[in-house]
């Protein structure tokens, strides 16, 4: 099989969807590489790296994306929607939840869409959201810490306090991969840290993590009403798997935190769950709601591209090569879970949370294969 490698064109994208000893492995297999030029430049992987890897390295998006299966890290943009066509296998992330107009694209071509945040293991796990969750998670308490200081616009407060001088109040919604990386991070701060989340089992988990040193919230409109009153710094890192976020916090909340308080939106890949989030990038992170500092960066990982692109393909890589040898259709046959990846397959959502968010019919893949 052919694979190809684009350049990612998302705005101050800078991972790459395969790093040089996976292009090796995959040439020992059999395969192809084709690799745009430069396409690792922003992860410190050079060109040469790449070629003495076995890959081939051509000047052109359209010699990449002629590949039989394309890997990249961020969903298609407008530009690169001219390359679709039936057949096309595209292994990437996706978030089509509040995509429509992607996923209308996806559909009238007839590429088979395999979205890495809807993997899911025999055991419930989501193996290749996770890596980016861990990155995204503590860099969101980088980003506050420092839209928080006042000549980013902030309250002026740093983040783990002096003694005599109270910390920041650090509210997380949500106590998965994200959350508890957060919570790691701002706790190591010397943060105030609440972490709030729906799921019982999950708080008795995290309170046993962190040893007490945190607060855990059972989660309802009230309780999130009301630790906003005190916060300093939101963090939301809520997920329901290929679904739009749950808005948790309405814009009423926002208007009574206090000014240059900041909100840090880890889950606008999939809507957001502050009813005020809108995607922001990174050349224009930010913006201001009630006083209330919006950080809303679709692309968070991007900022630490060399460690975020051997993260994730760290986990990506197994089922690259899985697709690469046995085809998407045996893949999917024998290994249940990159079937719970393929959200558009000739022409149908084969997955019932996108379809649920867009309001769209679907159609199980096993009828479609």
């Amino acid at each position: 099989m052919t694979i190809g490698v684009p350049r990612e064109v998302k705005d101050h994208e800078t991972r790459v969807g395969l790093v040089p000893s996976g292009a090796a492995a995959l040439v020992e297999a059999g395969h192809r590489v084709l690799v745009k030029t430069a396409a690792g430049e922003g992860s410190s992987l050079t060109d040469d790296e790449f070629a003495a890897a076995g890959a081939t390295i051509v000047p052109t998006a359209d010699e990449v994306w002629a590949a039989e299966l394309i890997v990249k890290v961020k969903e298609p943009q407008p530009s690169e929607y001219r390359h679709f066509r039936p057949g096309l296998i595209l292994f990437t992330y996706l978030h089509l939840a509040p995509l429509p107009e992607l996923t209308a694209e996806l559909l009238k071509s007839g590429v088979a869409g395999i979205a890495y945040e809807t993997i899911v293991e025999r055991d419930g796990s989501l193996p290749l959201l996770t890596p980016m969750s861990e990155v995204a998670g503590r860099m969101a308490v980088q980003v506050g810490a420092q839209y928080l200081e006042r000549p980013s616009g902030g309250r002026g407060i740093l983040l783990g306090g002096i003694p005599g001088v109270a910390p920041a109040n650090v509210v997380i919604l949500g106590g998965g991969v994200v959350g508890t990386n957060a919570a790691r991070i701002a706790a190591g701060m010397g943060a105030h840290v609440t972490i709030i989340d729906r799921n019982l089992q999950r708080l008795r988990e995290l309170d046993d993590i962190f040893n007490g040193m945190v607060v855990t919230l059972a989660s309802n409109a009230y309780t999130i009403a009301e630790s906003l009153l005190l916060a300093d710094l939101v963090i939301g890192g809520v997920l329901i798997p290929g679904a739009s976020a749950p808005r948790l916090v309405r814009r009423d909340m926002i208007a009574k935190m206090k000014r240059g308080s900041v909100v840090v939106d880890v889950a606008i890949d999939q809507g957001g769950c502050f009813e005020t989030s809108h995607a922001t990038t990174h050349t224009d992170p930010v913006y201001i709601v009630d006083g209330v500092l919006h950080y809303c960066v679709s692309n968070m990982p991007a900022a630490v591209p060399h460690t975020s692109t051997f993260g994730l393909t760290n986990a990506t890589f197994p089922y690259l090569l899985e697709l690469a040898n046995k085809g998407l259709n045996r893949a999917c046959t024998e290994h249940p879970a990159i079937c719970s990846g393929v959200n558009t397959y000739s022409g149908n959502i084969t997955h019932h949370s996108v379809a649920e968010s867009q309001n769209r019919p679907w159609k199980e893949l096993a009828k479609c294969l």
